[in-house]
């Protein structure tokens, strides 16, 4: 009677365990699935701030670039130096600097910024997306560019 006593008590124990491993293994799996969600919706909103920071310092590069050139185009002070001589002379003309051009000035900012941004976008291999995006974003601005300086020659000879 002591030996069926204990078989039918461990037999109960094992049935009672395994339905109780069951219902932790069902919790277990809902639970996994809600964590692999935050953690998907984490690396999304990484992926977002990644890609905001980039457009930032893409911004902040140009932004940097205008103030430098802003800086370089302050009036230019012309000094006239007169020698007398007995001899008479004719007025020397001043050459006047010529700046950039709109198209030289869209090479360069496009080139920089498709850099910083091929190089940001193409995350495996970032050096052949900065070089590409230098390729495309320098082509886009010399185009660009070169709009600009054609309005700005048709406006001069009206």
């Amino acid at each position: 009677m002591k030996t069926i006593s204990l078989i039918f008590a461990f037999a109960l124990l094992s049935v009672s365990c395994r339905n109780a491993a069951d219902k932790a293994e069902t919790f277990t799996e809902s639970e996994s699935l809600v964590k692999q969600e935050a953690i998907d919706s984490m690396k999304i909103e990484m992926a977002k701030q990644e890609a905001e920071m980039a457009r930032q310092k893409s911004i902040d590069s140009v932004q940097n670039f205008m103030a430098v050139q802003a800086a370089k185009r302050k009036p230019e002070t012309k000094t006239v130096v007169v020698h007398q001589n007995s001899q008479t002379s004719a007025p020397v003309a001043e050459k006047k600097k010529k700046g950039w051009s709109n198209t030289a000035k869209g090479a360069v900012i496009g080139a920089g910024v498709g850099g910083v941004a091929g190089a940001v976008i193409n995350k495996k291999d970032p050096a052949k997306g900065a070089v590409i995006g230098v390729l495309a974003g320098g082509a886009v601005g010399a185009g660009t560019g070169a709009i600009l300086d054609a309005q700005k020659k048709k406006r001069e000879q009206q």
